[in-house]
């Protein structure tokens, strides 16, 4: 992990593609490609807010199914409104515009057949694993509170499965197990010492490990943000915005 890149703007990211691609047509193509991978990497918050407005969870897995397949088979790009710029919040008033007109969806035909978007019964035992009924702080956000945490969760989950995935391509896979619990932790609270013998190494490449591991992360957490904003300017600001979403339930 000796080499960290530097941090960089992305001049060409997922969600810009999707704003392009609504106003060009030959550049659709890519933009549906790019905007079939957003969707199937946020399609957590999406599920997670239907379920808070009150839908069970069949209903809710139904309606989110549903959802997806009219955005990635409707012309849905030429309805993206640049002046909005994050994919979070355009795909959050989709999603409230969709169930305002979702009348009665039981007397629906369902459109997306035999589609699997998602590993639904994964998912359903990760989100039982995370939503603990007892947590007032979770109990107490809005639907749209509760997406922007499921939104936030999501965004450190891809960089963490991201970093993993180097460390276990390196053979570092060990270390990443070991420290990716200190990642976000504050100096103080670190104990090098304990880490050193737990990994059998000298106190100072712990530091000089963590330090890296940090580096990177930090790198990719960035490069996820980067791909759901418009203008390269507004990383900074929805990194702190998501930082503070999860302060709340912290």
């Amino acid at each position: 992990m000796a080499n960290v890149p530097e941090l960089r703007t992305f001049a060409t990211t997922r969600w810009s593609l999707v704003l392009a691609g609504g106003d060009f047509a030959s550049g659709e193509a890519k933009a549906r490609e790019a905007l079939s991978e957003l969707c199937r990497t946020y399609w957590r918050p999406v599920f997670s807010f239907v379920l808070r407005r009150g839908y069970s969870q069949e209903d809710a897995r139904d309606l989110t199914q549903d959802f997806f397949v009219m955005i990635l088979e409707k012309n849905w790009l030429r309805q993206a409104d640049q002046s909005r710029g994050r994919f979070r919040s355009f795909l959050l008033g989709s999603v409230q515009n969709f169930l305002g007109h979702a009348v009665d969806r039981k007397q629906t035909q369902k459109r997306g057949g035999g589609m699997h978007f998602v590993p639904w019964e994964e998912w359903m035992i990760e989100a039982t694993a995370q939503e603990p009924a007892t947590n007032p702080a979770w109990n107490a956000l809005t639907p749209e509170s509760f997406f922007d945490l499921r939104w936030a969760t999501t965004v450190v989950d891809q960089a963490l499965r991201r970093l993993r995935e180097e460390c276990e391509a390196k053979g570092r896979l060990r270390l990443f197990e070991t420290l990716s619990h200190y990642l976000a932790a504050e100096r103080s609270e670190t104990s090098y010492a304990d880490l050193a013998v737990n990994l059998n190494i000298a106190e100072t490449m712990v530091k000089k490990q963590l330090h890296n591991l940090r580096q990177r992360y930090r790198w990719l957490l960035r490069e996820e943000v980067a791909q759901t904003v418009q203008n390269p300017a507004e990383v900074d600001d929805e990194i702190r915005y998501l930082c503070a979403t999860l302060a709340t339930v912290t």
